[in-house]
C-alpha cells in the first residue's frame, strides 16, 4: 500500500472541500470552492453537476499538490450531500439536466398521489422514510418525466446521487451507490441487499438507470492516475450524516448527534436492529461493511444554517454568520418574537412540505437582536420537538454531540444544553462529516482494524451543561409548541 495520508471529498449543499488526513486525523490540507444555487422556480432547487465534478477535482489537486504527491494517499472518501440526484449520459458521461437537490419541493403533487393512494404505511414499512419531496425517488421520476433526453437515452441513462456521480467521474463509468445513501432513495429496502423490483415499479424507475449497491467501508474502485496523479482506492462512501455519526464516534447503539449544517439532522445508532418509528421519524442505514449493515433512526431539520444564510443574504439584519451569537446575547429573551423558519416546509416529525415561515409578536420595541435571538432560539425548539418524538420511539437521548459549522456558536450549543435539559457535547473539529468518510476509508483500505479502531482519529469535546431553571424553559417551550400547533393546523 502506498502511502498513508487519507484525502477526503466533502460534497456539501453550498461547497465543495478536499480534505488531507494524517493517519492521526489531523487535517494536514484543506481545498474549498463555493457551489451556485439555481433556483429556477419557486420551490425548485438546483445544482450544475458539472461545476461539482470541476470544482471537486479541482480541490482535490490543489491539496494533493500541497501533500507533496499522490503517492503519499492510501484511501480516499467520500461524504455527500444526500438525495440529491444526478442523471447522466453513460456513452458522454455528461449529466443530462441540472441535478435536483435535496431541498427541492417540485415533487410535492407527486407525494400528494402516492400518499393518497394509500402508499405511505408500505413505504415506511419497507424503507423506513415517509413520503416527502425530500427522497429521492420521485426525484427520479420527474427526471423521466420532464427531461426529453432521459427518455430518448434509454440504457444510455445514468442516475445516480452525488456520490455515485463523482465514482463514476474518478473511475472513468463505475457507477455504484453506497448503502447509506442508497437507502435514501426510497428504492431500497432497509433489509434488502438491492433494488426493490416493488419499488422501482411504483416510482417507475428502471432498474438499468441505476448503480450497483455497495458497502460504506471497502474498496469499490481506483482512481483513474491521470486525474490525481495516483490510481488511488476509493474505499469509503457515505451519506454525510451517517458519516457525521461515525465521525462523532457515536458506533453504540443508543449514543445521538446532531450536525447542524445547512440543515439540522439528528441521528441515533440503533445497531444491527431495523428502526421502526410510529412518530414519523427516519429509518436509515448507518454504514454496510461486509454487506453487513447497521442502523440509525433520524430527524431532520430542512433549515438550520441556511436561515442564518437568509437572515444576512436576504433580510439583511446581520452582516456576518458570528454577528448572530453577538446579537442573541444582546438581548434577554426574544421580546415576545416567535420565529418558525419553515422556508422550505416542516421536515420530521410533521412532515409538511407546504409549510411556510412564519414571524410573530413584532412591535414598536422590537428589535433586530429580537428578531436574530428568535430565530436562534426555534432551532433548540425543533430539536426538542424530535426528542420527544426519539423519546416517543423508544430511543431516548441520554446526551447529544454536535458538530457543523453552526456548532461552533457557544450560544446556540449552550442554548440546546438549556432546551433539551441534556449535556452537550462538541469535539474541537466541528467537521466531523469528513472526519466519519476518512474514517471509512482507512478502515476499507486496512489502515485500521475496525471502526472502533479508528476512534483513535478525533480530539477533546467541550461540554455543555444545563443551567436553565425548569420554570424558565417551560416558559421558553410553551408558546413555540402553541404558535407551531396553530401554524401547521392552517395547513391542514
Amino acid at each position: 500500500m502506498k502511502g498513508e495520508h487519507i484525502l477526503v471529498l466533502d460534497e456539501g449543499t453550498t461547497s465543495t472541500r478536499a480534505i488531507v488526513y494524517a493517519p492521526d486525523g489531523k487535517i494536514l490540507h484543506v481545498a474549498q470552492a463555493e457551489l451556485t444555487q439555481y433556483y429556477p422556480e419557486p420551490g425548485h432547487v438546483e445544482h450544475d453537476a458539472s461545476e461539482i465534478w470541476d470544482k471537486t477535482l479541482a480541490c482535490a489537486q490543489e491539496v494533493i499538490a500541497k501533500l507533496g504527491g499522490a503517492d503519499r494517499i492510501a484511501a480516499l472518501g467520500i461524504t455527500n450531500q444526500r438525495e440529491t440526484v444526478v442523471a447522466w449520459d453513460r456513452s458522454t458521461g455528461e449529466p443530462i439536466t441540472r441535478a435536483i437537490v435535496w431541498q427541492d419541493r417540485r415533487t410535492a403533487a407527486q407525494c400528494a398521489r402516492l400518499r393518497e393512494a394509500g402508499h405511505e404505511d408500505m413505504l415506511q414499512a419497507r424503507t423506513g422514510l415517509v413520503i416527502d419531496p425530500y427522497f429521492s425517488g420521485t426525484k427520479m421520476r420527474w427526471i423521466l418525466d420532464n427531461v426529453p433526453e432521459a427518455r430518448a437515452l434509454g440504457d444510455r441513462l445514468a442516475l445516480g446521487t452525488v456520490e455515485s456521480w463523482l465514482v463514476w467521474k474518478l473511475t472513468g463509468g463505475l457507477h455504484v451507490s453506497d448503502a447509506s445513501n442508497a437507502s435514501r432513495t426510497q428504492l431500497l429496502a432497509l433489509d434488502g441487499p438491492d433494488w426493490d423490483d416493488d419499488l422501482l415499479a411504483l416510482f417507475g424507475v428502471p432498474r438499468a438507470a441505476l448503480p450497483k449497491v455497495v458497502d460504506t467501508a471497502g474498496t469499490v474502485g481506483t482512481c483513474d492516475a491521470a486525474l490525481l496523479g495516483a490510481a488511488i482506492p476509493i474505499s469509503g462512501l457515505a451519506g454525510d450524516q451517517q458519516s457525521a455519526t461515525i465521525g462523532q464516534h457515536c458506533l453504540a447503539i443508543g449514543e445521538t448527534k446532531a450536525t447542524f449544517g445547512t440543515g439540522a439532522f439528528i441521528l441515533t445508532n440503533m445497531g444491527p436492529v431495523l428502526p421502526r418509528s410510529s412518530h414519523r421519524l427516519l429509518g436509515t442505514v448507518l454504514c454496510q461493511q461486509d454487506g453487513k449493515r447497521t442502523y440509525a433512526l433520524e430527524g431532520s431539520i430542512f433549515v438550520a444554517g441556511s436561515l442564518i444564510k437568509w437572515l444576512r443574504d436576504e433580510l439583511g439584519v446581520i452582516r456576518t454568520a458570528a454577528e448572530s451569537e453577538e446579537l442573541a446575547r444582546a438581548v434577554p429573551d426574544n421580546g415576545g418574537v416567535l420565529f418558525l423558519p419553515a422556508l422550505a416546509g416542516l421536515g420530521a416529525p410533521h412532515w409538511k412540505p407546504d409549510a411556510t415561515g412564519v414571524v410573530t409578536g413584532l412591535t414598536q420595541g422590537t428589535s433586530r437582536a429580537h428578531i436574530v435571538r428568535a430565530a436562534m432560539e426555534s432551532l433548540a425548539h425543533q430539536c426538542h420537538d424530535l426528542q420527544a418524538a426519539f423519546a416517543a420511539d423508544g430511543a431516548d437521548w441520554k446526551m447529544l454531540r454536535i458538530d457543523g459549522g453552526m456548532s461552533a456558536n457557544n450560544w446556540m450549543a449552550q442554548d440546546l444544553a438549556d432546551i433539551l435539559a441534556l449535556p452537550v457535547e462538541r469535539p474541537a473539529d466541528t467537521e466531523t462529516t469528513a472526519l466519519g468518510a476518512a474514517m471509512l476509508a482507512g478502515v476499507g483500505v486496512g489502515l485500521h482494524a475496525s471502526l472502533e479502531d479508528a476512534m483513535t482519529m478525533g480530539g477533546a469535546l467541550t461540554r455543555f451543561i444545563p443551567t436553565m431553571g425548569e420554570a424558565t424553559r417551560s416558559a421558553r417551550i410553551a408558546p413555540w409548541q402553541s404558535g407551531l400547533r396553530r401554524h401547521i393546523d392552517g395547513l391542514d
